[in-house]
Protein backbone atom coordinates (compact mmCIF):
# COMPACT_ATOMS: atom_id res chain seq x y z
CA UNK A 1 0.00 0.00 0.00
CA UNK A 2 2.75 2.47 0.97
CA UNK A 3 4.77 1.54 -2.13
CA UNK A 4 1.85 2.45 -4.38
CA UNK A 5 1.39 5.73 -2.51
CA UNK A 6 5.10 6.50 -2.91
CA UNK A 7 4.79 5.96 -6.67
CA UNK A 8 1.85 8.39 -6.83
CA UNK A 9 3.79 10.93 -4.78
CA UNK A 10 6.86 10.61 -7.02
CA UNK A 11 4.72 11.30 -10.07
CA UNK A 12 3.49 14.52 -8.44
CA UNK A 13 6.84 15.63 -7.02
CA UNK A 14 7.72 17.88 -9.96
CA UNK A 15 4.48 19.83 -9.63
CA UNK A 16 4.95 20.14 -5.87
CA UNK A 17 8.52 21.42 -6.28
CA UNK A 18 7.20 23.98 -8.76
CA UNK A 19 4.66 25.18 -6.20
CA UNK A 20 7.14 25.30 -3.32
CA UNK A 21 9.92 27.11 -5.19
CA UNK A 22 7.57 29.80 -6.47
CA UNK A 23 6.33 30.29 -2.92
CA UNK A 24 9.71 30.40 -1.16
CA UNK A 25 12.35 31.40 -3.77
CA UNK A 26 14.59 29.01 -1.87
CA UNK A 27 15.66 25.66 -3.24
CA UNK A 28 16.33 24.13 0.17
CA UNK A 29 12.98 25.29 1.57
CA UNK A 30 11.16 24.01 -1.51
CA UNK A 31 12.70 20.56 -1.26
CA UNK A 32 12.15 20.44 2.51
CA UNK A 33 8.49 21.44 2.11
CA UNK A 34 7.89 18.65 -0.41
CA UNK A 35 9.64 16.12 1.80
CA UNK A 36 7.58 17.25 4.79
CA UNK A 37 4.41 16.81 2.71
CA UNK A 38 5.42 13.20 2.02
CA UNK A 39 6.05 12.57 5.70
CA UNK A 40 2.61 13.91 6.60
CA UNK A 41 0.98 11.82 3.89
CA UNK A 42 2.78 8.60 4.81
CA UNK A 43 1.93 9.11 8.51
CA UNK A 44 -1.83 9.00 7.83
CA UNK A 45 -3.66 5.83 8.68
CA UNK A 46 -5.63 3.97 6.01
CA UNK A 47 -8.94 5.61 6.92
CA UNK A 48 -7.49 9.13 6.64
CA UNK A 49 -5.87 8.34 3.29
CA UNK A 50 -9.16 6.96 2.00
CA UNK A 51 -10.74 10.36 2.68
CA UNK A 52 -8.40 12.04 0.18
CA UNK A 53 -10.39 12.41 -3.05
CA UNK A 54 -7.72 14.29 -5.03
CA UNK A 55 -4.16 13.53 -3.96
CA UNK A 56 -2.60 16.31 -6.06
CA UNK A 57 -4.92 18.92 -4.56
CA UNK A 58 -4.38 17.59 -1.03
CA UNK A 59 -0.59 17.67 -1.40
CA UNK A 60 -0.64 21.14 -2.98
CA UNK A 61 -2.62 22.41 -0.01
CA UNK A 62 -0.21 20.80 2.44
CA UNK A 63 2.82 22.23 0.61
CA UNK A 64 1.15 25.64 0.54
CA UNK A 65 0.58 25.56 4.29
CA UNK A 66 4.18 24.49 4.99
CA UNK A 67 5.53 27.21 2.71
CA UNK A 68 3.33 29.83 4.38
CA UNK A 69 4.95 28.97 7.71
CA UNK A 70 8.40 29.17 6.12
CA UNK A 71 7.61 32.54 4.52
CA UNK A 72 6.51 33.95 7.85
CA UNK A 73 9.65 32.73 9.63
CA UNK A 74 11.81 33.91 6.71
CA UNK A 75 10.41 37.43 7.09
CA UNK A 76 11.70 37.43 10.66
CA UNK A 77 15.09 35.97 9.68
CA UNK A 78 15.62 38.56 6.96
CA UNK A 79 15.37 41.36 9.51
CA UNK A 80 18.88 40.36 10.62
CA UNK A 81 20.17 39.61 7.10
CA UNK A 82 23.07 41.88 6.16
CA UNK A 83 22.45 43.79 2.95
CA UNK A 84 20.10 42.72 0.18
CA UNK A 85 18.47 39.31 -0.24
CA UNK A 86 18.18 37.58 -3.60
CA UNK A 87 16.37 34.29 -4.31
CA UNK A 88 18.46 31.13 -4.26
CA UNK A 89 19.29 30.49 -7.90
CA UNK A 90 18.69 27.18 -9.61
CA UNK A 91 21.77 26.64 -11.76
CA UNK A 92 21.69 24.36 -14.80
CA UNK A 93 24.26 23.73 -17.55
CA UNK A 94 24.15 25.94 -20.62
CA UNK A 95 24.80 23.41 -23.37
CA UNK A 96 23.95 19.96 -22.06
CA UNK A 97 20.53 18.24 -22.19
CA UNK A 98 18.22 18.86 -19.20
CA UNK A 99 18.82 16.57 -16.24
CA UNK A 100 16.20 14.32 -14.74
CA UNK A 101 15.49 16.82 -11.99
CA UNK A 102 12.09 18.46 -11.33
CA UNK A 103 13.81 21.78 -10.71
CA UNK A 104 15.22 21.77 -14.25
CA UNK A 105 11.67 21.80 -15.57
CA UNK A 106 10.61 24.51 -13.12
CA UNK A 107 13.21 27.04 -14.29
CA UNK A 108 12.02 26.87 -17.87
CA UNK A 109 8.86 28.67 -16.81
CA UNK A 110 8.80 32.43 -17.28
CA UNK A 111 7.47 33.24 -13.82
CA UNK A 112 10.53 31.84 -12.02
CA UNK A 113 13.05 34.09 -13.75
CA UNK A 114 15.04 36.08 -11.21
CA UNK A 115 13.31 39.39 -11.98
CA UNK A 116 9.87 37.86 -11.35
CA UNK A 117 10.87 36.15 -8.10
CA UNK A 118 12.32 39.38 -6.73
CA UNK A 119 8.90 40.99 -7.18
CA UNK A 120 7.19 38.04 -5.47
CA UNK A 121 9.57 38.46 -2.53
CA UNK A 122 8.08 41.93 -1.97
CA UNK A 123 4.62 40.50 -1.26
CA UNK A 124 3.38 39.59 2.18
CA UNK A 125 3.34 35.82 2.85
CA UNK A 126 -0.47 35.80 2.56
CA UNK A 127 -0.49 37.74 -0.70
CA UNK A 128 2.18 35.51 -2.20
CA UNK A 129 0.47 32.26 -1.27
CA UNK A 130 -2.92 33.44 -2.53
CA UNK A 131 -1.58 34.93 -5.77
CA UNK A 132 0.76 32.07 -6.71
CA UNK A 133 -1.59 29.24 -5.82
CA UNK A 134 -4.57 30.78 -7.61
CA UNK A 135 -2.97 32.40 -10.66
CA UNK A 136 -0.23 29.85 -11.36
CA UNK A 137 -1.89 26.63 -10.18
CA UNK A 138 -5.66 27.32 -10.29
CA UNK A 139 -6.19 26.43 -6.63
CA UNK A 140 -9.73 27.51 -5.63
CA UNK A 141 -10.03 30.35 -3.16
CA UNK A 142 -11.91 28.11 -0.73
CA UNK A 143 -8.81 25.90 -0.42
CA UNK A 144 -6.48 28.91 -0.25
CA UNK A 145 -8.64 30.34 2.54
CA UNK A 146 -8.21 27.09 4.45
CA UNK A 147 -4.41 27.42 4.13
CA UNK A 148 -4.43 31.07 5.22
CA UNK A 149 -7.02 30.66 7.95
CA UNK A 150 -9.31 33.32 6.51
CA UNK A 151 -12.50 33.61 4.47
CA UNK A 152 -12.54 32.97 0.71
CA UNK A 153 -13.33 36.66 0.16
CA UNK A 154 -10.23 37.65 2.11
CA UNK A 155 -8.12 35.11 0.20
CA UNK A 156 -9.41 36.61 -3.05
CA UNK A 157 -8.41 40.06 -1.80
CA UNK A 158 -4.90 38.87 -0.94
CA UNK A 159 -4.50 37.47 -4.46
CA UNK A 160 -5.83 40.68 -6.01
CA UNK A 161 -3.33 42.78 -4.10
CA UNK A 162 -0.49 40.47 -5.06
CA UNK A 163 -1.55 40.57 -8.71
CA UNK A 164 -1.69 44.38 -8.68
CA UNK A 165 1.75 44.67 -7.10
CA UNK A 166 3.27 42.37 -9.73
CA UNK A 167 1.58 44.33 -12.53
CA UNK A 168 2.72 47.67 -11.11
CA UNK A 169 6.30 46.41 -10.62
CA UNK A 170 6.39 45.31 -14.27
CA UNK A 171 9.43 43.01 -14.01
CA UNK A 172 11.42 42.89 -17.27
CA UNK A 173 10.34 40.06 -19.57
CA UNK A 174 12.66 37.16 -20.37
CA UNK A 175 14.84 38.00 -23.35
CA UNK A 176 15.95 35.32 -25.78
CA UNK A 177 19.07 33.42 -24.81
CA UNK A 178 20.78 34.58 -27.99
CA UNK A 179 20.18 38.24 -27.13
CA UNK A 180 21.39 37.70 -23.57
CA UNK A 181 24.58 36.04 -24.84
CA UNK A 182 25.33 38.89 -27.23
CA UNK A 183 24.80 41.60 -24.63
CA UNK A 184 26.73 39.83 -21.86
CA UNK A 185 29.66 39.09 -24.17
CA UNK A 186 29.83 42.72 -25.26
CA UNK A 187 29.70 43.86 -21.64
CA UNK A 188 32.50 41.49 -20.59
CA UNK A 189 34.71 42.47 -23.51
CA UNK A 190 34.14 46.18 -22.91
CA UNK A 191 34.93 45.93 -19.20
CA UNK A 192 38.17 44.04 -19.82
CA UNK A 193 39.15 46.54 -22.54
CA UNK A 194 38.34 49.58 -20.41
CA UNK A 195 35.75 50.71 -22.97
CA UNK A 196 33.59 53.07 -20.90
CA UNK A 197 31.48 54.21 -23.86
CA UNK A 198 30.35 50.70 -24.77
CA UNK A 199 29.55 49.74 -21.18
CA UNK A 200 27.50 52.93 -20.83
CA UNK A 201 25.68 52.19 -24.08
CA UNK A 202 24.78 48.67 -22.92
CA UNK A 203 23.19 49.84 -19.65
CA UNK A 204 19.61 51.07 -19.41
CA UNK A 205 19.35 54.60 -17.94
CA UNK A 206 17.38 53.17 -14.99
CA UNK A 207 19.62 50.14 -14.43
CA UNK A 208 19.90 48.72 -10.92
CA UNK A 209 22.50 46.45 -9.37
CA UNK A 210 21.50 44.19 -6.47
CA UNK A 211 24.13 42.24 -4.56
CA UNK A 212 23.58 39.46 -2.02
CA UNK A 213 26.35 38.30 0.30
CA UNK A 214 24.98 38.52 3.86
CA UNK A 215 28.32 40.01 4.88
CA UNK A 216 30.21 36.87 3.82
CA UNK A 217 31.67 38.19 0.55
CA UNK A 218 32.28 41.46 -1.24
CA UNK A 219 29.38 42.98 -3.16
CA UNK A 220 27.21 46.08 -3.07
CA UNK A 221 25.43 46.29 0.29
CA UNK A 222 22.69 48.67 -0.87
CA UNK A 223 20.73 48.59 -4.12
CA UNK A 224 22.69 50.66 -6.63
CA UNK A 225 20.67 52.62 -9.19
CA UNK A 226 21.58 54.73 -12.20
CA UNK A 227 23.78 54.13 -15.23
CA UNK A 228 26.65 56.51 -14.36
CA UNK A 229 26.96 55.21 -10.81
CA UNK A 230 27.03 51.58 -11.94
CA UNK A 231 29.55 52.29 -14.72
CA UNK A 232 31.91 53.77 -12.14
CA UNK A 233 31.30 50.83 -9.80
CA UNK A 234 32.00 48.20 -12.48
CA UNK A 235 35.24 49.82 -13.63
CA UNK A 236 36.33 50.28 -10.03
CA UNK A 237 35.96 46.52 -9.59
CA UNK A 238 37.81 45.82 -12.83
CA UNK A 239 40.84 47.74 -11.51
CA UNK A 240 40.92 45.88 -8.18
CA UNK A 241 40.89 42.31 -9.47
CA UNK A 242 43.17 40.33 -11.73
CA UNK A 243 41.89 40.65 -15.34
CA UNK A 244 42.76 37.00 -15.93
CA UNK A 245 40.56 35.98 -13.00
CA UNK A 246 37.68 38.07 -14.38
CA UNK A 247 38.19 36.52 -17.82
CA UNK A 248 37.74 33.01 -16.39
CA UNK A 249 33.98 33.47 -16.07
CA UNK A 250 31.91 30.41 -16.92
CA UNK A 251 28.57 30.81 -18.73
CA UNK A 252 25.65 28.83 -17.34
CA UNK A 253 21.92 29.16 -16.77
CA UNK A 254 20.41 30.51 -13.56
CA UNK A 255 16.63 30.21 -13.34
CA UNK A 256 16.58 29.64 -17.07
CA UNK A 257 18.47 32.83 -17.98
CA UNK A 258 22.08 33.35 -18.92
CA UNK A 259 24.44 33.81 -15.98
CA UNK A 260 28.17 34.24 -15.58
CA UNK A 261 29.97 32.42 -12.78
CA UNK A 262 33.21 33.99 -11.57
CA UNK A 263 35.24 31.33 -9.74
CA UNK A 264 37.07 32.42 -6.59
CA UNK A 265 40.65 33.59 -7.01
CA UNK A 266 43.30 34.12 -4.28
CA UNK A 267 44.63 37.31 -5.88
CA UNK A 268 48.28 38.29 -6.15
CA UNK A 269 50.42 41.40 -6.01
CA UNK A 270 48.19 44.47 -5.97
CA UNK A 271 45.12 42.46 -7.01
CA UNK A 272 42.62 41.60 -4.29
CA UNK A 273 41.31 38.09 -3.64
CA UNK A 274 38.13 37.50 -5.62
CA UNK A 275 35.10 35.89 -4.00
CA UNK A 276 32.92 33.57 -6.04
CA UNK A 277 30.09 35.41 -7.81
CA UNK A 278 27.14 34.33 -9.90
CA UNK A 279 26.07 37.32 -11.97
CA UNK A 280 22.77 37.49 -13.81
CA UNK A 281 21.25 40.22 -15.98
CA UNK A 282 17.80 41.28 -17.09
CA UNK A 283 17.20 43.13 -20.34
CA UNK A 284 14.66 45.74 -21.33
CA UNK A 285 14.60 47.11 -24.87
CA UNK A 286 17.92 45.43 -25.57
CA UNK A 287 19.74 47.09 -22.69
CA UNK A 288 20.73 45.78 -19.26
CA UNK A 289 18.15 47.05 -16.78
CA UNK A 290 19.20 44.89 -13.82
CA UNK A 291 22.34 43.13 -12.63
CA UNK A 292 21.93 40.51 -9.91
CA UNK A 293 25.17 39.63 -8.13
CA UNK A 294 24.80 36.51 -6.01
CA UNK A 295 27.88 36.26 -3.80
CA UNK A 296 26.48 34.62 -0.68
CA UNK A 297 28.65 31.47 -0.40
CA UNK A 298 25.84 29.55 1.31
CA UNK A 299 23.51 30.08 -1.65
CA UNK A 300 26.26 29.35 -4.17
CA UNK A 301 27.02 26.06 -2.42
CA UNK A 302 23.33 25.13 -2.50
CA UNK A 303 23.45 25.79 -6.25
CA UNK A 304 26.39 23.36 -6.52
CA UNK A 305 29.05 25.99 -7.27
CA UNK A 306 32.60 26.08 -5.83
CA UNK A 307 33.23 28.94 -3.41
CA UNK A 308 36.72 28.21 -2.03
CA UNK A 309 39.69 29.74 -3.87
CA UNK A 310 42.56 27.42 -4.82
CA UNK A 311 45.56 27.69 -2.56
Amino acid sequence: MLDALADEFTALRGQLIAVAYRLTSTRADAEDAVQEAWLRLSALDDDKRAEINDLAAWLTTVVGRICLDRLRSAAVRRESYFGQWLPEPIVTPLSTPPRDDPLDAVVREDDVRMAALIVLDQLSPEQRVAFVLHDAFDVPFAEIADILGCTPATARQYASRGRKHVADADPPPRASLEEQQQVLQRLTDALLAGDVATVTELLHPDVVLIGDANGKARTAVQVMAGRDKIVRFLFGLARRYDPEALARSVPMLANGDLASFLPPDPGHGSYRPLDAHLQMIALRDGKICAIYDQANPDKLRTAGLPVDAPQ
